[in-house]
């Protein structure tokens, strides 16, 4: 896609935030705004979702994307965003603690999870995926019967991995690892079998050593998340993505950055 182009899709979704009807004054929201900048929790590590280029130190991606449309929206500048790497272990935390306003990084929408923090509408969905190495010959599911999966800390895959194979009675052995190149790293050292995690972030390690296995489990929903009690922000926050979703830009934005 053409960079006038990218740019224009942009544009247009920081348009359409400028013209949401504007959200009653919260205390929550007037700290942000006399701080004036939104801090956001985002991955760095997540091709086309959130990643830093090694060489400029920039993050960018959809989910950066996401992120300067609600800071225009209220602060009326998408520059006025910053951004804190997190992880699937210390995104939720950073929340809890007040370092971060907001956490825009792949999060899944859980009924536990809502017990903890507001979510908006899902913005994307995933299905748990598998990346192997091709030489070893793994079909399916059912050949990594007994074999180690590579999943990360504190996110839903293992769970919903336990879960398939316990219906299919097959067991796996599980390794758990900080990040997403920690993971792919192990993989091609042959210390895992499969790296498991959602298909898109799949997606950004596959190399021409790896290939993805046909298996799709557990539909993950994306949620923008919020600290509970933070009502005015969760509410511009989903009045947010609704109309994104609504106008059509939500979708231009997953074209952009080729997520489907």
């Amino acid at each position: 896609m053409k960079t006038n182009s990218i740019r224009g899709l942009l544009a247009a979704a920081l348009a359409l935030a400028l013209a949401l009807p504007v959200t009653a004054q919260t205390p929550d929201l007037d700290a942000i705004k006399a701080r004036g900048v939104l801090k956001v929790g985002v991955k760095v590590d997540v091709p086309k979702f959130g990643y830093k280029d090694a060489g400029t130190g920039v993050v960018d991606g959809f989910e950066i994307d996401l992120a300067r449309i609600i800071a225009t929206k209220i602060l009326g500048d998408p520059k006025k965003i910053d951004v804190q790497a997190v992880t699937a272990k210390t995104r939720g935390p950073l929340l809890d603690n007040g370092e971060i306003d907001l956490v825009i990084a792949t999060f899944t929408i859980t009924e536990e999870r809502k017990k903890s923090y507001n979510f908006s509408d899902p913005y994307f969905t995933d299905g748990v995926g598998l990346l192997v190495k091709t030489a070893k010959g793994f079909k399916g599911l059912k050949d990594l019967d007994g074999k180690r999966i590579g999943v990360a800390q504190s996110a839903t895959t293992k769970k919903a991995l336990q879960a398939v194979g316990d219906a299919q009675g097959l067991k796996f052995e599980f390794a758990e690892f900080n990040s997403y190149p920690e993971i792919k790293a192990a993989l091609d050292s042959g210390r895992v079998d499969a790296f498991s995690v959602d298909g898109a972030i799949l997606a950004g390690y596959k190399d021409a050593s790896t290939s993805y296995l046909p298996d799709r489990f557990a539909p993950q929903d994306y949620g923008i998340a919020s600290k509970l009690g933070n009502d005015g922000l969760a509410k511009l926050v989903s009045d947010t993505v609704k109309a994104l979703k609504a106008s059509g830009e939500l979708d231009k934005l997953v074209a952009k950055w080729e997520l489907k």
